[in-house]
């Protein structure tokens, strides 16, 4: 199940795209928190201990212990915003739950293992699913689900019926397809196209004799 993450923060009542440059260039992001009867909140944390806390998460489902003047309230992380080229945290958006309160979130699936049809029958693994619906309580969220394709062979599918997630609620359909082997593709082979034999157009000219006969009787 997911671990909790401290982090500290501090509220700041400069708002704005310049407020926002200045203190990126102090080394502490823009963030918000908000959630239940919260108004939205203001703060920043500090971008070295965010990034060092984001290494290795899955950020939908990370819960973190968010501290503002030392009091710890309980967020997930709902939205990063992060520069285009750079990758840097622009913002955070911190969204506050309680313990006894179910969660609908997207857990993202992780395949691992080679299959079979793949190592065995030439197949390709075709991943159409990468992530499900959840309703959780905080305490159970998990930190991954990682789905064992070892056994597949080509034609083969596994559906969100046979996940197993402990205590969580699926509420993705059933009967939806998560990943599939696809047989192999059997390159025809194209014949050589057939040579049209060209034969010479025949030229059609009169006699030597007659042609001279035609042009004495001309007046």
């Amino acid at each position: 199940m997911a671990h909790t993450i401290a982090i500290g923060a501090e509220r700041r009542s400069d708002r704005g795209k310049g407020a926002a440059r200045r203190l990126r260039a102090t080394g502490r992001i823009p963030a918000v928190l908000y959630g239940h009867a919260r108004a939205a909140e203001a703060l920043s944390v500090s971008a070295t201990d965010l990034e060092k806390a984001l290494k290795g998460l899955e950020v939908g489902t990370a819960v973190f212990d968010v501290a503002i003047d030392g009091a710890p309230i309980q967020a997930l992380v709902r939205e990063i915003q992060r520069d285009p080229l750079k990758l840097d945290v622009l913002h955070v958006d911190f969204y506050e739950i309680h313990a006894g309160e179910k969660l609908t979130l997207q857990l993202p699936i992780h395949l691992t293992g080679s299959p079979d049809g793949v190592r065995n029958g030439g197949g390709v693994l075709d991943q159409v699913m990468r992530e499900i619906t959840i309703r959780v309580l905080p305490r159970d969220i998990p930190e991954r689900l990682d789905v064992d394709v070892t056994a597949l062979r080509v034609g083969q599918s596994l559906h969100v019926r046979d996940l197993r997630v402990g205590d969580v609620e699926i509420l993705t359909e059933p009967g939806k397809t998560i990943c599939t082997v696809i047989a192999p593709r059997v390159e025809e082979e194209v014949a050589p196209a057939e040579v049209e034999e060209v034969t010479e157009p025949e030229l059609i000219r009169k006699p030597k004799e007659e042609a001279e006969e035609g042009e004495d009787g001309e007046d």
